[in-house]
C-alpha cells in the first residue's frame, strides 16, 4: 500500500559516566586551528565543509554544528541540555529529544558510524554524547599540526600511535639480523595457515563470533541480459524480505530502505553501517524460459566474514517457494530458532509473474499498469490471496487520492479487501487493506484500529500498518498515540514516507516541529516532491509565505513542471501570497474540466485562498459523496478559519469522530 496512505504512510539520573584516560593534555582547537583530520575525513570550521578522501560530504546545517561542537572538546561529554541550546534558541517550539536524535543520526550516517559501535560519535544513555577517536587540528594555511590528539574509546579499534624506541647503535646490525629471521618466519607461518584456510573454506562455511541479529537484503541482480526482467528480479527481492520478516527474532530492513542501494557498488561494510545491519544477503538471479537460477551469500559484514552461500535452479512454476525456503535456510544459518513454516499453496507460475508484474508497477510512480496485472493475476488464479491485497490497494489508492470517485471504487475496493483476509488470514497486508476500507470508506475507526493491531502482530516492523495506525488514532483525536506510530513507521522504513511524520506535526498544529523535521528530510531526500509540498504548507501556515512558495516552486521543479513553478515565481512577485493562493484556486478549477476532480482536495486550494463560502460548498459535496479523506476535516489546519462558522460546526458532528474543537 505504498500510495494509498500519502498526501499527493522523567528518568532517575544515570550514574556518572567514568573517566577516559589521555584526556587530561587535551585542548580545544583555536582560531589557528580550523583544519580537524579523523580517519578520512576533514573538517573545515570556516567554511563548514567536511570531505572524505577530497570528496565533499554532505552534511546539514544541525549535524554540521552537532560535529562541530562535539569536536572542541573531544572526549568529553556534551549534554543534551547544551546542544539544545546550541542548536535551538529559548523560543523555538520543537519536539527536542526527536529532532536532536535525526540529526545525530543524519551526522552518524554520513560518517558512515552507528550507535551500537560507534567509531566517531558515542552515547551516553539520556545524558548526550562524545567524540572519540584519533583527531588532529592545523592551521588553515596547511602547515603542521599545532596539536595532536589521539583519543581512546571501548568502540575504538585503531591503536593509539606511540614513539619508536631508539636502539643503541652497537646493536643495529644484529637486531636487523635478528628482524629478519622474524619476518621470514612469519612468511612461512602465513602461507601455511592461507593453505590451510582454503582447503577449510572449500569444505565449510564459517560462523561469525557475534550472531547476526539484523539483516538487509540487497536487491538482487537481474543478470538474463534482459532490462525487462527488472521486475521478476525486484519482485523476487520483496517477497524474499517478506518471508524473512516473518521471523521476529531477526530484524529485517524494509523493502525501500534496501532499494536504495539498487545498482550501487559499494563495500558491504559502508552498507552495513548505513542500514544500520550485522548481516548482508546479497545474490543474482536469471530467468531464461521456464527456468530461474538464483544465487545468493550471507555475509556477516563487520567482519565482512562469508557465512553461507548456494545456488538454486529451478523450474519457474517452483519459483514462488524459493523466498520462505530460503528464510528457513538463513534462519538456521544465524542460528535463530526456526519455527516450523507454513504448508506453502501452489501458485500459478504465470499468476505469480502477472503478480510480481504488478508490485513492480505499483512501488514505481506510474502505480496505474498495476490494475492489469493484479486482475490478471487473479484470472489465472482466483485463491491468490496477495493478488486480491493488491487490487484492493490500487481501487483504494484511487480513491483516497481523488483519482476516482468513491462510488466507483467502493464495490471492487470493498470485495477485494474482504477477499484476501478469507484467502489468507496470517497474511499482514490483507489485513492492513481491510484496515484502510474500515477506516476510509466506512468511517469505522474501532474495526479499522482492530484490523490494523492484527496486520502489525503478524509483522511488527511493517511500516505501512503503524502509518495508517497513526492516521486512525489523528482521526479519533488521540494525538500522543499518533505520533507515536509515525514514529516507529519511520523507524522501520525511513525512505518508504521520508515526509510522515512531519505532517504529522503539522496536522497537530505543530508548525515549528514539522518545519524542522521536514527540512531535516528535504536535504536528505531532495528528490521527493510530497516533503517539499507538506514543507509548504507548514510554512504558509506560519505566514512564512515567501519560504512556502519556494518550497512549492522546488516541487513542480523536481515533478519536472518547470510551467508551473515560473508561474508561481511570476504570481508572488506580482501580488504575494494571496496571488499564489488565487493561482493554485483557478489552477484546480481548471483542472476539474478535464474528468473527475474530488471535492475534498479542491476544497484545499479554496480554503488557501480563503473563498469560505465556496469552501463549505465544496465540503458539503464531500460530504455527500463520501469522499475518503473527509474523515481528517478536524485535522487540516487549512480550514482552522471555519471553525466559528455553524455550518462547519455541524459538518463535524456527522463525522463519526470525536470532536476535536
Amino acid at each position: 500500500m505504498t500510495a494509498l496512505l500519502g498526501r499527493l504512510r522523567i528518568l532517575p539520573a544515570p550514574p556518572a559516566a567514568p573517566s577516559l584516560k589521555g584526556f587530561a593534555n587535551m585542548t580545544p582547537p583555536t582560531s589557528t586551528q580550523a583544519i580537524a583530520r579523523f580517519g578520512p575525513y576533514e573538517l573545515d570550521v570556516r567554511s563548514g565543509e567536511v570531505r572524505k578522501f577530497g570528496v565533499r560530504v554532505k552534511l546539514g546545517e544541525q549535524p554540521l554544528r552537532i560535529l562541530i561542537q562535539l569536536m572542541e572538546r573531544p572526549g568529553e561529554l556534551v549534554t543534551r541540555e547544551e546542544l539544545r541550546d546550541r542548536l535551538w534558541s529559548h523560543d523555538t517550539f520543537v519536539d527536542f529529544d526527536h529532532s536532536l536524535n535525526s540529526a545525530v543520526q543524519r551526522l552518524r550516517e554520513s560518517l558512515s558510524d552507528t550507535a551500537d559501535k560507534a567509531r566517531w560519535i558515542e552515547t551516553v544513555p539520556r545524558r548526550g554524547y562524545r567524540f572519540v577517536g584519533s583527531v588532529e587540528w592545523s592551521k588553515p594555511n596547511g602547515s603542521a599540526p599545532a596539536k595532536v590528539s589521539t583519543i581512546s574509546s571501548t568502540n575504538n579499534n585503531e591503536p593509539a600511535e606511540h614513539s619508536a624506541p631508539v636502539l643503541p647503535a652497537p646493536s643495529i646490525a644484529r637486531s636487523l639480523f635478528s628482524g629478519w629471521r622474524l619476518v621470514a618466519g612469519v612468511l612461512v607461518l602465513f602461507l601455511a595457515s592461507a593453505a590451510i584456510l582454503r582447503i577449510v573454506r572449500s569444505n565449510h562455511t564459517f560462523t561469525p563470533a557475534a550472531p547476526i541479529r539484523s539483516l538487509a537484503v540487497l536487491p538482487l541482480e537481474n543478470l538474463s541480459g534482459d532490462p525487462s526482467q527488472e521486475y521478476f528480479a525486484d519482485g523476487m527481492t520483496d517477497e524474499l524480505i517478506t518471508a524473512l520478516a516473518k521471523n521476529h527474532a531477526l530484524r529485517i530492513v524494509s523493502r525501500t530502505s534496501a532499494m536504495q542501494f539498487k545498482g550501487v557498488r559499494r563495500p558491504v561494510r559502508d552498507i552495513a553501517r548505513e542500514l544500520g545491519v550485522d548481516g548482508i544477503l546479497e545474490g543474482s538471479i536469471t530467468r531464461a524460459a521456464s527456468r530461474v537460477h538464483l544465487t545468493v551469500q550471507l555475509i556477516h559484514a563487520p567482519t565482512d566474514t562469508h557465512i553461507w552461500a548456494e545456488s538454486y535452479d529451478r523450474d519457474l512454476s517452483a519459483a514462488f517457494s524459493l523466498p520462505s525456503e530460503l528464510s528457513q535456510t538463513i534462519a538456521k544459518e544465524v542460528r535463530i530458532a526456526v519455527s516450523t513454516p507454513a504448508p506453502q499453496p501452489h501458485i500459478n507460475p504465470e499468476a505469480h509473474d502477472a503478480y510480481l508484474h504488478g508490485r513492480y508497477y505499483w512501488f514505481s510512480d506510474n502505480s496505474a499498469p498495476s490494475l492489469q496485472y493484479f486482475e490478471k493475476a487473479i484470472q489465472l488464479q482466483p485463491d491468490y490471496a496477495a493478488a486480491w491485497s493488491g487490487l484492493s490497494d490500487y481501487y483504494g489508492a484511487s480513491s483516497v487520492h481523488g483519482d476516482l470517485a468513491p462510488q466507483k471504487a467502493r464495490s471492487q475496493w470493498e470485495a477485494a479487501a474482504h477477499k484476501a483476509v478469507e484467502l489468507d488470514d496470517s497474511l499482514p497486508e490483507a489485513h492492513n487493506s481491510l484496515a484502510a476500507l474500515y477506516f476510509y470508506v466506512d468511517w469505522d475507526c474501532a474495526r479499522a484500529d482492530a484490523e490494523s493491531q492484527r496486520a502489525i502482530a503478524l509483522d511488527p516492523n511493517y511500516a505501512e500498518a503503524h502509518h495508517l495506525r497513526s492516521y486512525i488514532f489523528m482521526a479519533m483525536n488521540r494525538p500522543e498515540e499518533a505520533l507515536q506510530e509515525q514514529k516507529l513507521g519511520i523507524e522501520a522504513d525511513p525512505f518508504q514516507r521520508p515526509w510522515a511524520l512531519g505532517y504529522t506535526y503539522y496536522r497537530l498544529r505543530q508548525f515549528d516541529a514539522a518545519i524542522t523535521e521536514l527540512r531535516l528530510r528535504a536535504d536528505a531526500s531532495p528528490s521527493d516532491g510530497s516533503t517539499h509540498i507538506i514543507l509548504s504548507d507548514a510554512y504558509w501556515s506560519k505566514g512564512m509565505f515567501k519560504e512556502a512558495v519556494q518550497e512549492l516552486e522546488q516541487k513542480f521543479r523536481v515533478d519536472g513542471d518547470r510551467t508551473s513553478a515560473d508561474a508561481l515565481t511570476h504570481a508572488f512577485h506580482d501580488g504575494g501570497n494571496q496571488a499564489v493562493a488565487e493561482w493554485r484556486w483557478q489552477n484546480s478549477k481548471r483542472g476539474a474540466g478535464h474528468g473527475y476532480a474530488s471535492p475534498w482536495w479542491m476544497a484545499l486550494d479554496c480554503a488557501r485562498a480563503r473563498h469560505k463560502e465556496e469552501t463549505l460548498k465544496l465540503l458539503e459535496e464531500a460530504y455527500r459523496e463520501h469522499s475518503p479523506r473527509l474523515i481528517f476535516l478536524q485535522n487540516e489546519p487549512l480550514f482552522d478559519f471555519l471553525h466559528s462558522d455553524s455550518r462547519y460546526q455541524s459538518l463535524a458532528k456527522k463525522l463519526p469522530v470525536p470532536p476535536a474543537f
